[in-house]
């Protein structure tokens, strides 16, 4: 599923929109009421580590002021905004390749939590984004080689909202739940000037591995498996040793490297730039090492794909 960097340009995407009218609606959603969405107004769009929010209201009601953004992106909405709507964007979907044992755990993995049905629908309309799911602007997705049966079809949008400007954004792979508000903290989102490190550095504290510590969006809302095996390998530390076993130089070590990665993803997708990754899914890391690979996770949670190096990231003894 695409980590905060890509759900804060897929926000971008959607940042041209807000103040404008639904003309027309489509997709192949059954979760919502497509339909509910026409005539309504865009009045705002948010972002939380891997959720995105868009906030519909009546045509008539004003368009209120956006909270003042708490990221890089906002600096840069000025000059890339207009450059993401036009046909020759960059391609917004994920741009690896996963195998199939770690798309079944990104899937598993992308269930929000399920809206409260006592307070109704409300205008909020949250989404949260599958395997290979993206927004595009202004185009829609084409197929890039055949399926299994040798067709060539386009993927199908799971929402379209055209809007009265001429324009259009078009959702894949998502799925999409209406709320009073967006559920956000702010501390918690790497990506955010919040970020509360004291509060993530007393969570790589604990006897946890670090590996899954990394992963619990309680305090790395955003950071996802590519971020997880690239900042450890970066930080020379073994994605199994228990946090409480590290040093506080090491822990602050990894938890720089995991805000300038994530940072540096960003900046690389804005500017249409792969970043290039290290070790994810590599067979030899940087220096020519064999790389391992297994799947590690909490007993009874989630299991991830996890890439290390024996000889840069030395497993710690207790």
């Amino acid at each position: 599923m695409p980590e905060g960097p890509s759900v804060r340009k897929f926000q971008l995407l959607t940042s041209p929109f807000v103040g404008q009218v639904v003309v027309k609606v489509g997709g192949s959603s059954k979760m919502i009421n497509v339909s509910d969405l026409n005539a309504l107004r865009l009045q705002d769009s948010k972002v939380h580590g891997k959720t995105l929010f868009l906030a519909f209201g009546a045509a008539d009601c004003p368009v209120g002021p956006s909270a003042e953004e708490d990221t890089v992106l906002q600096r840069e909405a000025a000059n890339g905004a207009s450059s993401l709507t036009q046909g020759g964007q960059e391609q917004v979907s994920a741009s690896w390749t996963c195998s199939q044992p770690e798309e079944l755990q990104e899937l598993q993995d992308s269930r929000p939590d399920v809206p409260d049905e006592a307070q109704g629908l409300g205008n909020w309309l949250r989404f949260h984004f599958g395997l290979f799911g993206s927004i595009r602007a202004n185009e829609f997705s084409r197929a890039n080689k055949a399926n299994k049966r040798g067709d060539w079809k386009d993927p199908i949008p799971r929402l379209v909202l055209h809007f009265e400007s001429g324009g259009f954004l078009a959702f894949y792979n998502c799925r999409m739940y209406w709320c009073s508000s967006p559920v956000a903290d702010p501390t918690s989102d790497i990506l955010s000037a919040e970020f509360h490190r004291g509060r993530a550095l007393d969570a790589l504290r604990t006897m946890r591995p670090i590996c899954y510590t990394l992963l619990d969006q309680r305090y790395f809302s955003g950071l996802g498996n590519i971020i997880k095996n690239e900042v450890l390998y970066l930080a020379k530390i073994h994605p199994l040793t228990q946090g409480s076993l590290l040093g506080l130089s090491d822990l602050e070590r990894l938890l720089d490297c995991a805000v300038q990665f994530t940072s540096d993803w960003l900046q690389s997708k804005l500017h249409g730039k792969r970043l290039h990754l290290q070790i994810y899914q590599k067979e030899q890391c940087p220096l020519g090492h064999v790389v391992m690979k297994g799947t590690h996770g909490p007993l009874g949670g989630l299991k991830r794909l996890t890439w290390w190096c024996p000889q840069c990231q030395p497993a710690v003894l207790q």
